[in-house]
């Protein structure tokens, strides 16, 4: 089985990248046959993604992809260092999420026979 990291540090909100990462990521995970297991790790402004109860004014349903991603446990992880920077560390997560740390995006990119970057 291939297993594929994809790290995203690109901001939510103002181009598209954070879009194709979350469903490159989905179809990723819901592929048919035997799909790849599959790791995310949220850095920098990518970490507002592990915020429940957001709006999505563009209409793309990024915390839509994240819960979909959740659901097939698929794990992903918030930089803790980003979440401190950024406040988010403390407040409450969607389900599904938790905060990483640098040691762990290592191992992680270690265990990956793929890392994909947005």
């Amino acid at each position: 089985m291939q297993r594929i990291l994809i790290i995203v540090h690109a901001p939510p909100y103002g181009s598209e990248r954070v879009l194709s990462a979350l469903r490159l990521a989905n179809a990723l995970a819901g592929s048919d046959g035997t799909p790849p297991e599959l790791r995310l790790f949220l850095m920098s402004d990518a970490v507002v993604l592990g915020l429940p109860n957001q709006v999505d004014g563009s209409g793309n349903g990024l915390l839509g992809l994240v819960q979909e991603l959740a659901a097939r446990e698929v794990p992903i992880a918030l930089c803790r260092t980003c979440a401190l920077a950024r406040g988010v560390a403390e407040l409450p997560l969607v389900e599904g999420t938790r905060i990483g740390t640098l040691p762990e995006l290592a191992q992680w990119t270690l265990w990956a026979d793929k890392v994909i970057t947005f």
